[in-house]
């Protein structure tokens, strides 16, 4: 798949290109430069095209700044193409000329000039001055009105005539890479933990809490399978929230939940499980997501106190959840690496679990055996209730619906029964799991 870089200054527009080619909003838009700090990655809506947006170059000696932008250089020099914007409305500067030049020494890839925020000519400088970039000819375009887009489609399809890439090619195939959202509250270690699945420094990683800012999709290939990797902003109380760049950074990072297939939340093994933590599980459960709970840092707790802080988690994360039997709580160390690999092989089991249909005839054989050992309850009225048939109805969440006759008042004691019975037989212990009830349609009515 081709892979096309957009670049330039900061606040030149490209976060609103990137969104406006992908049909998406996964790129965080703000008028504040510098609010996209990693490489986000996305795919055309129309063309088989990978797109990615970078942070805008800076001559920056050190910090976030200068990562970024060394990050963005990278990602250059291994683009097919480059999209390089500059600001229309403020006109030719220096910086577009030095950076231009370096661009130019990291890439032997075609160059496509963008004059932004060029809805107005009355507000555009000298348009012929761009040409002292040795880029060719300027296009002009509004990212934000989605005009001059036809310029851009030419140029790359051009580009993938020259390399047979076929352009009609169905972009809208099911995704067959599994889509791990990577959760946690601020510093916890999420952007060490998806650099050690990368095996490079692809994401920013400092002391200080609220780094990453986008939700960064990352294709990679780990441990035997193709998944794509979610690097999430850090999600904190929302009374801790005074920054609207925060707070849509928190909104992109809920929103990772519903595209995910398993969501890893990340926790600090040194210190207690806050109500955060657990608010985010309710939401994956909710979803009906697989959840593995990463405590990371293991590596700086007390062997002798490990298996009862990993006993008293297990009972915290039970206790507070009705839709799951078994959490899966692991183990690991993002800095060393210690319990990865076991992790994503345990998450691999869970997806293909619930990734396979029940055949209705096992599942209404384990229901029978459940209900030979135990009765259901009869009703407030003293009827009783009698299951006739269940079925598999859904997955993530794993639903079955269970057909009954007589009562319709089936006590929640009882449904936590066929739960965990269903849950041990079918191993979907570690799954979100929902028991619905239709009643028996009486053919005397």
């Amino acid at each position: 798949m081709m892979k096309v870089i957009i670049t330039g200054r900061p606040n030149t527009g490209k976060s609103t290109l990137f969104n406006a080619l992908t049909g998406s909003r996964d790129a965080i838009v703000h008028d504040r430069p510098g609010v996209t700090r990693d490489v986000v990655g996305g795919r055309f809506h129309d063309r088989p095209y990978e797109l990615f947006d970078t942070a805008g170059l800076e001559n920056a000696k050190n910090g976030i700044a200068l990562d970024s932008t060394n990050m963005a250089l990278n990602a250059i020099a291994t683009a097919d193409a480059v999209l390089f914007m500059v600001d229309g409305r403020v006109g030719l500067t220096a910086a577009d000329i030095s950076w231009a030049k370096l661009i130019h020494r990291k890439t032997k890839s075609p160059i496509l000039l963008l004059v932004n925020k060029s809805e107005s000519a009355k507000r555009l400088g000298d348009v012929n001055e761009f040409y002292k970039l040795g880029c060719g000819a300027p296009h002009m375009i509004s990212a934000e009105h989605k005009r001059g887009i036809d310029d851009i489609y030419e140029f790359l399809d051009k580009i993938a005539a020259d390399k047979n890439i076929n352009i009609d090619a169905d972009v809208t195939d099911l995704d067959p890479r599994i889509k791990i959202a990577v959760l946690g509250q601020p510093n916890v270690g999420k952007s060490t933990f998806v650099n050690r699945v990368l095996g490079e420094r692809r994401q920013i990683v400092m002391d200080a809490p609220g780094i990453t800012r986008d939700t960064v999709k990352i294709p990679t290939h780990f441990y035997g399978r193709d998944i794509v990797l979610m690097d999430t902003a850090g999600l904190r109380r929302k009374s801790g929230v005074t920054d609207d760049v925060e707070t849509l950074s928190a909104l992109k990072a809920l929103d990772a939940i519903e595209k995910s297939d398993v969501v890893i939340l990340v926790v600090d093994a040194t210190k207690n499980i806050e109500n955060q933590a657990l608010g985010i599980a309710a939401r994956v459960y909710d979803a009906g997501k697989i959840l593995c709970v990463a405590l990371n840092k293991w590596d700086l707790i007390e062997p002798e106190i490990r298996d009862e802080k990993l006993l008293k988690l297990k009972h915290q994360f039970s206790n507070s959840f009705h839709q799951i039997i078994k959490p899966l709580i692991l183990a690991m160390s993002a800095e060393r690496g210690t319990g990865v690999q076991n992790m994503f092989k345990r998450i691999y089991e869970q997806y293909d679990i619930a990734s396979a249909p029940v055949p209705t005839s096992l599942l209404n054989r384990i229901v029978e055996k459940l209900v030979e050992q135990r009765q259901p309850p009869m009703s407030r009225l003293k009827r009783a209730m009698k299951i006739k048939f269940a079925r598999q109805v859904g997955r993530y969440p794993m639903r079955v619906r269970i057909n009954v006759g007589g009562a319709s008042d089936i006590p929640e004691s009882y449904t936590r029964y066929l739960r965990r019975g269903i849950a041990t037989a079918l191993h979907w212990e570690h799954l979100p799991i929902v028991i619905e009830y239709e009643k028996a349609e009486n053919p005397f009515d």
